[in-house]
């Protein structure tokens, strides 16, 4: 017990050590009001029963305005007691008046009153409201913030249940769809001064509103929870455009501006969030796609970077100062970061990519004179770079970058790599100074374009991406500029990656406090644009990053204090750790049982409905690779996903698509709750069976039953795309294999190996077959083929086994012979030299055959 206790005190204090604050949670039901129809505008039932009559009654909530809309007018709440009497506070939006009013019954009451516009409107503020009903004085009070407004007379009697009507309503005689758009949270109620019910109002999704006191739950019809807005990504706009586009910012306006060859494109989150396009009135101009845009001061500047030229834009004139023809189709200096600096007003650049390159050059447009020079830069050295993320202070004067892809030499084919600094670069001095590196302890990942820079709180906000995938994923992070420390907030943004052929950026409206998210993706001469918002400040999604620098000393001091815990946890580990060996020999037993159970074969059509489908981020559920599970809006809904209720879902996911029956709940508490008692094992399986059916009824067409005393997940394949379930419906009759399944396979694999970030040792089995499968479907096929048939697709093929054996001796013989049937000696020797070399390493020794023998 000692080392128990001396254990949770070591973690407790682990944890105020490495956890940085944070600022207070954002949470909140908003309403959709005039902007929408009145069958989604939001309604909020709260009722109250049972009151036993006392000298007064009071309803207290934080209220706040949705800023940016049309029309605020309407109720805001009517208090409705034994449905005979009501208590309404409305807002007035006429001219000249005092725009919140008190109704009692069906007349005005005495009591208005007004609320700091600057208040009311602001996205981090609230005000607080109560309404007390004082019996006994037989007086009406509301406060607003430290004022009070009152009425005596209005003769209201007690009643026995009341119920608290927010925005729109259905009930009885007091419906309406007239509301303004607001927020409110914490809605309370209150009986000589005691509290008799509280509505939080902190739900991430749903229509339930929990009650805390009594657990005297709300009803919430069409809501916008507060608390997802600051984490969920919302889509703004989604449009698509002809040819090449570049993007700029403009933070005062809050517009977004697309530049395309004929027009420029705008699109303003202000107000009402409008896209306008505007022909160029000096006609059209050349783009090079990789160039980039910027905005100042009521311009936008096009970099044509390789040809060191400006083409400046007037958005009032709509003219370009000077257009080009027969430009470059790519340029030299693709994903290069930029920035304006105020005090010597010139724009710099700083890195990019270009013709198997990295560059680290910083160069100077000064904007006065029109001329271009290069900077000759001094201090810590600069790694040659793109896919960086860059921002700056008000002036423009430092410039912080951090990250990338690129190379000590430059060279790309000389070890390129992800980098991680945070360099400093001063206009004034032109100097680099590192500040230091972050950690990354899954993924590596690069930036998108730009950083937004908090000086005052010594804080960023970047977007990161795996830059290897092409079906890859933006994740907004919050870092320290002090410190390796960052943190991920909000969820990801689907983000399809090539290269120069997508882009990425992130700004900031500091009016409406969204962070804007836009994307560009072109292809077929065609660009895709995608603007996402999220309110600010964003959810963590987790506890932060911290560097090894930064815990080395917190690690040395709590170590001292956890080696008790540690010497009395290896009794106990010992245990566990036989208990999960024999559960694990008993799942590769009966997965090794599983490799004869057939599956149902589909017809060729139905692996593949649409030829994209697998390429889709819609209606899917990806095994290989990462796993990702996708909504039929195009929604990633793994992040929500604890470690346990992953593992659950797999568990049943892969008992289901591979054996078609399911797993017993025996099997479940064997492989999850080993180390709990019966009824405590049934309680938690209970409670995450639950959270698991909720997430899967997003997905639609894919529902957890125990129909046949098994738990199944039930799933449509022709709605749904499960990557396993078309790897099972190839690898199950390979007599039957032919280069279009192959290629189908192929297409399946590259996303990456099976659960390839995922170890549970009950998956071992599974992830041995589907490795064997894959080979041997490849190896089979590989032998009805003849070298002269195909060559090139041989050698493919070879390249797809040594993916999964780096080892295999038929693809090496294979790739070897179809090498030397193209005339490409050198190539396989070298194949077969390569192959020697990993051989000996595996085997410790020389592989039994000469090069010779092989082609031979």
């Amino acid at each position: 017990m000692r080392f128990f206790l001396s254990g949770i005190i070591a973690v407790v204090f682990l944890n105020i050590l490495l956890v940085p604050p944070v600022r207070a949670q954002s949470y909140g039901l908003g309403f959709y009001s005039h902007e929408v129809v009145q069958d989604k505008r939001t309604t909020l039932d709260l009722s109250l029963n049972n009151i036993t009559p006392k000298d007064n009654l009071e309803f207290a909530f934080d209220l706040s305005f949705i800023a940016n809309q049309q029309i605020y007018f309407g109720y805001i709440l009517r208090l409705v007691g034994d449905d005979k009497q009501n208590i309404d506070l409305v807002y007035d939006n006429q001219a000249n008046t005092k725009h919140f009013k008190i109704i009692i019954g069906e007349k005005l009451s005495k009591i208005s009153f007004n609320i700091d516009e600057k208040l009311l409107y602001d996205g981090d503020s609230w005000s607080k409201l109560r309404i007390l009903i004082d019996f006994k004085k037989d007086k009406l009070t509301v406060f607003a913030g430290k004022e009070a407004y009152s009425e005596s007379g209005v003769h209201l009697k007690q009643s026995a249940g009341y119920k608290m009507l927010f925005g729109a309503n259905a009930y009885r005689k007091y419906q309406t769809t007239d509301l303004p758009p607001f927020k409110l949270r914490d809605v309370k109620v209150l009986q000589n001064s005691k509290l008799m019910a509280l509505w939080p109002l902190s739900e991430w999704q749903g229509d339930v509103v929990h009650e805390t006191v009594n657990q005297n739950d709300g009803k919430v019809t069409n809501p916008l929870w507060i608390k997802a807005r600051h984490r969920n990504w919302q889509i703004e706009k989604e449009f698509t455009l002809a040819g090449t586009a570049t993007l700029a910012f403009d933070p005062v306006t809050e517009t977004v501006y697309i530049v395309t060859p004929d027009s420029l494109v705008s699109y303003s989150v202000s107000k009402t969030p409008q896209l306008k396009t505007a022909a160029y009135q000096t006609g059209k101009q050349q783009l090079i796609p990789g160039d980039q845009t910027l905005f100042n001061n009521d311009k936008l500047y096009y970099l044509f970077i390789d040809q060191r030229a400006v083409a400046t834009y007037s958005i009032k004139d709509q003219k370009w100062d000077k257009s080009f023809k027969n430009m470059p189709l790519a340029t030299n200096t693709g994903h290069l970061n930029k920035f304006f600096c105020k005090t010597d007003t010139s724009i710099y650049t700083i890195g990019g990519y270009g013709q198997l390159v990295y560059k680290d050059s910083v160069k100077q447009y000064k904007v006065n004179s029109g001329t271009w020079q290069n900077v000759k830069v001094k201090g810590d050295t600069f790694t040659p770079r793109y896919m960086a993320g860059l921002g700056i202070n008000a002036m423009g004067d430092t410039a912080y970058v951090i990250g990338g892809y690129g190379s000590a030499s430059g060279q790309q084919i000389v070890n390129p790599g992800n980098l991680y600094d945070m360099m400093r670069f001063n206009v004034k001095t032109k100097t680099f100074k590192k500040l230091f590196n972050i950690d990354v302890k899954r993924e590596d990942f690069v930036f998108a374009n730009s950083l937004i820079i908090n000086e005052k709180t010594r804080t960023y906000y970047g977007l990161i991406f795996p830059q290897h995938k092409y079906n890859s994923n933006l994740q907004l992070i919050r870092g320290s500029l002090d410190k390796p420390a960052y943190q991920l907030v909000g969820d990801t943004i689907p983000y399809l990656f090539h290269d120069i052929h997508s882009y990425a950026d992130v700004y900031y409206c500091p009016h409406s406090g969204k962070f804007l998210t836009v994307t560009l993706f072109k292809e077929n001469e065609q660009t895709k644009v995608k603007i996402y918002s999220l309110l600010g400040p964003p959810e963590p999604l987790e506890t932060p990053v911290i560097s090894d620098e930064s815990i080395n000393y917190i690690l040395w001091l709590s170590g001292v204090m956890v080696v008790g815990l540690g010497i009395a946890g290896i009794i106990v580990s010992r245990r566990k750790t036989a208990q999960r060996r024999h559960q694990a020999d008993q799942v590769i037993a009966e997965a090794a049982a599983i490799n004869h159970h057939p599956v149902p074969e589909a017809a060729p059509a139905e692996v593949y409905t649409d030829a994209n489908r697998l390429h889709s981020n819609k209606n899917a559920i990806f095994l290989f690779g990462d796993l990702q599970l996708f909504t039929p809006e195009g929604n990633e809904i793994t992040k929500y996903f604890t470690p346990l209720l992953k593992e659950l879902f797999l568990v049943i996911l892969l008992y289901s698509v591979k054996l078609g029956r399911g797993v017993s709940s025996e099997k479940l508490n064997e492989i999850l709750w080993f180390d709990k008692s019966e009824k405590s094992a049934r309680n938690n399986r209970s409670v995450n069976i639950a959270k698991l059916k909720s997430l899967l009824d997003k997905m639609g067409h894919c529902h957890l039953s125990k129909d046949t005393g098994f738990w199944k997940i039930e799933i449509d394949y022709q709605e749904i795309m499960v990557d396993y379930h078309n790897y099972l419906n190839i690898v199950s009759n390979k007599s039957k294999l032919n280069k279009q399944k192959i290629l189908q396979l192929t297409d399946i694999t590259q996303r990456g190996n099976f659960l390839s970030n995922i170890e549970y040792e009950w998956l071992d089995a599974f992830k041995s077959e589907v490795s064997n499968e894959i080979t041997d479907s490849y190896i089979q096929f590989a032998g009805s083929v003849k070298v002269a048939e195909d060559p090139e697709f041989l050698i493919k093929l070879a390249n797809d086994i040594f993916y999964f054996d780096p080892v295999n001796e038929e693809a090496m013989i294979l790739k070897c012979k179809a090498l030397s049937f193209l005339g490409k000696h050198s190539l396989a020797k070298n194949t077969f030299e390569n192959f020697n070399k990993e051989y000996k390493v595996i085997y410790g020794e020389a592989f039994e055959r000469d090069f010779h023998s092989i082609i031979e």
